[in-house]
């Protein structure tokens, strides 16, 4: 069951481990931008700005037809949002995808935060997601599965009166932006037909939920997912890397 993963030596995590370092500090710069007025294009220049200094390369544009460092997306915006010249308003839900790629490899991670003020019920949204991220990245340990980090995701996601989204996953991640196995934000049916996950695997765990229905839709732009009924949707993701002694977080 573990041939559908691309499992990376030591060596290669630690070159791994170098990108997210990297990634992280781009990510830590981003989230200061992210202000009423500020436009969601400045920060993409930002992030592609920053990467090529810190000796990387923009992941997503790595993606075919895609042409930007980030996805930008604002509380109906799910993923793979357009990064536009809309400013932000005071209390937009903003999500902001980023990849680097280093040294011949990729790492994915995303975060979501308000612009300005926000209020009680979408800060405890938000940290719904921060605490399925944590609590779903625990699981990532040698001979587990797959379905083990969904399970958590979901149960918190749900616990907390939100909605895991079925149609996006999370994925491994490596050599190629997007590798198997695919990680799903909840698991139906029979547990044990989920890979076990060796050491060495490499993913990109990614917490994808909404305040409303799971159901989404693709905008006109033909790039941008939103949720159908218009309800804020937010994502977390991190770059892990599984050791014997459990998980590593490569991009925090």
């Amino acid at each position: 069951m573990h041939s559908m993963f691309k499992v990376k030596t030591p060596e290669e995590i630690e070159i791994m481990r170098e990108g997210g370092q990297k990634l992280a500090l781009v990510k830590k710069e981003l989230a200061k931008m992210v202000v009423p007025g500020a436009l969601p294009l400045d920060i993409d220049k930002k992030a592609q700005e920053m990467i090529l200094s810190l000796g990387g390369e923009p992941s997503f544009k790595k993606v075919r037809g895609y042409g930007w460092t980030t996805c930008i997306n604002i509380n109906d915006g799910v993923v793979h949002g357009i990064p536009g010249k809309k400013p932000f308003n005071d209390g937009d839900i903003v999500k902001i995808d980023v990849g680097i790629f280093y040294k011949g490899f990729h790492n994915d991670s995303a975060f979501s935060l308000p612009a300005g003020n926000t209020s009680t019920k979408n800060q405890d949204f938000l940290d719904a997601g921060k605490e399925a991220l944590k609590k779903s990245i625990a699981q990532a340990i040698p001979e587990n599965r797959i379905s083990d980090i969904s399970i958590k995701m979901a149960e918190i996601i749900m616990r907390r009166g939100y909605t895991p989204v079925r149609d996006l996953t999370g994925h491994g991640v490596g050599r190629q932006l997007h590798e198997q196995p695919l990680i799903p934000c909840f698991w139906e049916g029979d547990r044990g037909k989920s890979p076990l996950i060796p050491v060495g695997a490499t993913l990109a765990i990614e917490v994808i939920y909404t305040q409303g229905d799971p159901e989404l839709e693709i905008t006109e732009d033909g790039w941008t997912i939103v949720t159908q009924d218009g309800k804020i949707a937010s994502l977390f993701e991190e770059t892990v890397a599984v050791a014997a002694e459990g998980p590593q977080i490569l991009s925090a």
